[in-house]
């Protein structure tokens, strides 16, 4: 055994070489391309929390907006208290439908 000679060319070796190495790049792509997907679902969670924060308070900013332009209309055109409760649950609906759309982390 020590003394025989290998029947391994140096053309076979380097080719069995290559391929190992081929075999070593391809693993550390797969680890890459993984550890990419993670980070742009990551980032993709977070702009879509952002996002949904910033359709609650719009929301919210234009409802009291509403809110607020309705109150300083004039005296002699003051709505019933049946308006004013209907404009109330619906402005109370819209910020609640958009705090219930926020992703829970």
């Amino acid at each position: 055994m020590f003394g025989t000679k290998s029947r391994v060319t140096p053309l076979e070796l380097q080719k069995q070489l290559l391929i190992a190495e081929s075999e070593i790049n391809r693993a550390q792509l797969l680890q890459e391309c993984q550890t990419m997907a993670d980070e742009v679902r990551f980032f993709a969670n977070q702009a879509g929390t952002i996002s949904s924060i910033v359709v609650a308070v719009v929301s919210l900013g234009a409802g009291l907006a509403a809110f607020g332009r309705a109150r300083s209309a004039p005296v002699d055109n003051k709505p019933s208290w049946w308006q004013a409760i209907l404009k109330a649950a619906q402005l109370a609906g819209a910020i609640w439908s958009q705090l219930r759309a926020r992703p829970k982390s």
